[in-house]
């Protein structure tokens, strides 16, 4: 192992209890069961009826005088950059699954609810059980980086690759429409789907059609699955992806609900993920059952051949992704700063100059509010907040300084005197859970305008009571546009009750385009400083400087 986890790490990453589970709710099984019997079923029920069906495996709907001939080289090196890219975002994806180990269809996430569970914890109802609590363990020859709460690197990881991954597929389909490659894969006949289900009976009763030569064109089940794995899996992907991002759903609200929710959204993100492994599995198979060597010639060196060159070049290929597997799970221990810094000037810039123009709209109502909200973060446990607690916060002082003209301490009453705004807002955890809220508080323009920053200020640091993972006081910073954006309040009010302690009392931060480990709970002060560089470790906030979180949040 190239780790070297200090104690503190250890007990966050490698726990005693690294069970593997999957646990499904019962109406899956029946879908499952449904599926089976509509597709294999039918297909042996036909088999057994009728016979097998004339095969038309040699009858493409693209016919061999008119279909292209041959992989260029452009379409061979899009195959093996997909390939490693998709290695990465499939790995890394599952160790963000397992820092929130539950998937739903309802925005809510309200335990019990979930459709599907990495986790054999039930959650105990006895105690405050934190989201971060049941992020689960996965092992590193799976996830990347692996362990458990890895889930900064893991995004990292995800989030730089994403880019590179989207581009290579921009331009592949526009080469493909370019040239008359597009015929290998775009069906021009409704006749694809009879001759599709031909193959698929051939297949599912173990009668192997006859495989054409795929360096000339596809059986019809092939291209239809090509077609599907480009056209509609890749942008489902992306967007599912979008429709998971604070500052998306805070600003169209109808854009999750073309996926049914927020939550749906990411379960249709888990399950092409899922259809991604699948075909990858079902290709490889059907590769090397159809003829490795003339099909490796194919892909990898372009030539209708059956010597091994193709074949010792595409294990070579495989190999260095492989190889480069190993040197990310190292860079995720050993580098992760850099790692940090590359995915911030790549997806930071991206986001800052998208995403985080975006100003959320109110749009949910007292019936939306979510019957339960997943608690997270360390109770403060210092004897500061446990005094103030203890009087129901009647001493509290706010201090807010820094680079201001009028630096002041205010009393909860008074803060509550100045002005009071009030949203209904979905929480988007970096974990995956959401929820939604009402939130009451002062409107952060509020305390702007009674301190007055000086002219170069860009940043807003918040302080907390309690503590990051490891120790040390909790803070955030937040740029001061993004304070200033509609909804963003210091809250002393949840659900129309005063802020519960597990929940952030005295107030707790609500900047509605960001992810929730932005929203420091249990204030203790406020800053207004030149630049975030200058504080902690010089990452934006705790969870930046020990997690290696994004400063900026939008996704």
């Amino acid at each position: 192992m190239f780790t070297h986890f200090s104690p503190a790490e250890k007990e966050v990453h490698a726990p005693a209890d690294k069970r593997v589970f999957i646990a499904f709710k019962p109406y899956i099984f029946v879908i499952i069961g449904i599926l089976l019997a509509t597709s294999a079923g039918a297909a042996w029920l036909q088999y057994l009826l009728t016979g097998l069906p004339a095969d038309p495996s040699v009858i493409n709907s693209i016919t061999t005088a008119t279909a292209p001939k041959g992989f260029p080289v452009w379409v061979r090196l899009s195959h093996w950059v997909n390939f490693f890219f998709l290695s990465l975002i499939i790995r890394s994806g599952l160790s963000i699954l397992f820092d929130h180990p539950r998937l739903y269809w309802n925005n809510g996430c309200t335990p019990k609810s979930e459709w599907i569970r990495f986790t054999p914890v039930k959650i105990p109802e006895d105690k405050v059980w934190t989201a971060k609590e049941d992020a689960r363990y996965i092992s590193p020859w799976l996830g990347l980086p692996g362990y458990r709460h890895a889930v900064g690197i893991a995004r990292v990881w995800h989030f730089l690759t994403v880019p590179f991954f989207l581009t290579n597929g921009i331009v592949f389909i526009a080469l493909l429409f370019y040239t008359d490659q597009w015929k290998r894969l775009v069906p021009v006949s409704w006749q694809i789907f009879p001759d599709s289900w031909s193959v698929f009976v051939h297949y599912a009763t173990f009668n192997m059609p006859i495989e054409p030569n795929g360096f000339y064109h596809f059986n019809a089940l092939q291209q239809l699955s090509y077609f599907g794995v480009v056209f509609i899996l890749a942008p489902l992907a992306m967007l599912t992806g979008m429709a998971m991002s604070p500052a998306i759903e805070n600003r169209f609200h109808w854009f999750p609900k073309l996926f049914g929710n927020r939550q749906s959204a990411r379960s249709i993100h888990f399950l092409i993920m899922i259809a991604y492994v699948g075909f990858i599995v079902i290709h490889v198979s059907m590769v090397a059952a159809s003829g490795l060597v003339r099909n490796m010639n194919h892909i990898v060196i372009g030539t209708d051949t059956t010597d091994a060159r193709g074949l010792y070049m595409g294990i070579g290929i495989v190999l260095a992704t492989v190889l480069f597997c190993i040197l990310a799970y190292w860079l995720s221990w050993n580098k992760q700063r850099s790692l940090q810094y590359m995915e911030g000037a790549v997806n930071g810039t991206i986001w800052r100059n998208t995403w985080n123009h975006l100003k959320p709209r109110a749009y949910y109502q007292k019936k939306d509010i979510s019957p339960y909200f997943w608690p997270n973060g360390k109770m403060p446990s210092s004897e500061i907040w446990q005094q103030l607690a203890a009087t129901n916060f009647k001493n509290y002082k706010l201090k807010i300084g820094g680079l201001v003209e009028n630096p002041v301490e205010l009393s909860l009453e008074e803060l509550q005197n100045m002005a009071k705004e009030q949203n209904i807002t979905m929480h988007h955890c970096i974990q995956g859970w959401s929820g939604i809220a009402e939130w009451g508080g002062i409107p952060i323009s509020e305390i702007v305008a009674l301190v007055k920053p000086h002219a170069s200020v860009t940043t807003v640091a918040f302080y907390s009571f309690g503590e990051g993972l490891y120790g040390g006081v909790y803070y955030d910073t937040h740029t001061l546009d993004n304070c200033l954006k509609p909804q963003s309040i210091l809250a002393w009010e949840m659900n129309y009750k005063p802020l519960p302690p597990e929940y952030g009392a005295p107030l707790r931060l609500r900047v509605e385009n960001q992810l929730g480990y932005k929203m420091v709970k249990w204030i203790s002060s406020i800053e207004f400083v030149e630049t975030y560089k200058t504080l902690g470790k010089g990452q934006g906030g705790k969870n930046e400087d020990d997690e290696y979180f994004d400063l900026l949040a939008n996704t």
